[in-house]
């Protein structure tokens, strides 16, 4: 799912191309990714875009006339953008919006159908689609404490609310929590004020540094690789390699909906989180440290 910097260096890709350009024509591919009906989306012909904005994991585009299109491309969901008057990429299109400069396509993977196009009328009618979480980077430390100890949450359920933090998903928080060395399994109001102020310094460090990587990658041209699983990311989809820092290697349960990638060395003090499925099935002969699970893989030595 795109996240925070993706979000971020679409809507810095997107503004030099379509802000102040007049809607040309609509193409919707599938029309169930379209979920309103009033206004109709074709109201948005010949209108300008007059604004962009990021809603969390979304994307607002500020028409003439105060009316919104939002897009929220979930887990497969992408933009591209194809120049001048050249045919567009039709392989997983959703919809195709032209403007005097290029063509932005609307396009999702995958059968689940979960990306769609909201239209709507008004500030009013915009909020209702901001889920309300906290831009951590503009965030203060007590700012952030306070939406962090609101509820007694896991670490990683915390950080991927969008009611508390805007704009983080799996991937980022991952990321995330390994460099502030703290368990993804940590309840948020168990932890001492300086592994707050710790995780804080680590989520704005993280975001801004993702967010200008992905910036030098794209040098101007419209992002194309849009992925939650970056070769240069320390944990998330890294199972079984070794931890950039200390080496260990890097471990994965399933956590609710998520799969939390972590370096117990690093993170749990060299313990092994239970996995739900796996601990449960293997019981006693689940490994309780990362020694003990080592030392299980070590082939016994038999004399002779």
């Amino acid at each position: 799912m795109p996240e925070l910097p993706d979000i971020v260096v679409y809507l810095e890709a997107l503004e030099p191309r379509v802000l102040g350009q007049a809607l040309a024509k609509i193409r919707i591919v599938d029309a169930f990714v379209l979920r309103t009906a009033v206004p109709p989306i074709d109201s948005l012909v010949g209108r300008k875009i007059e604004r962009l904005r990021r809603l969390g994991k979304r994307i607002a585009f500020g028409f003439a006339g105060d009316r919104w299109l939002v897009a929220h491309l979930m887990i497969a969901g992408r933009l591209q953008w194809t120049d001048g008057a050249a045919k567009p990429a039709g392989r997983n299109a959703r919809a195709h919006f032209t403007f005097p400069t290029g063509t932005l396509t609307f396009t999702e993977a995958g059968t689940k159908h979960r990306a769609s196009l909201h239209v709507m009328d008004g500030e009013t009618a915009l909020r209702a689609h901001d889920p309300g979480g906290i831009d951590v980077a503009t965030s203060s430390a007590s700012q952030f404490a306070a939406a962090l100890v609101a509820e007694n949450h896991t670490l990683k359920r915390a950080l991927t609310d969008p009611g508390l933090f805007s704009g983080i998903g799996n991937a980022y928080s991952d990321e995330i929590l390994h460099a502030a060395r703290l368990s993804p399994v940590a309840l948020t109001q168990k932890l001492t004020a300086g592994e707050r102020a710790r995780l804080h310094a680590a989520a704005r460090e993280q975001l801004t540094a993702w967010t200008e990587r992905l910036r030098r990658e794209a040098a101007g041209r419209f992002p194309e690789r849009v992925t939650a699983f970056l070769p240069e990311m320390a944990v998330h989809g890294k199972f079984g390699q070794p931890c950039p820092v200390c080496g260990t290697a890097v471990q994965r349960i399933r956590h609710a909906d998520n799969k939390v990638n972590y370096c117990p060395r690093c993170q749990t003090g060299g313990r092994l989180l239970a996995d739900r499925s796996l601990s449960q099935l293997l019981k006693a002969d689940w490994p309780r440290t990362i020694d003990e699970a080592e030392e299980r893989r070590r082939p016994s030595s038999s004399s002779e």
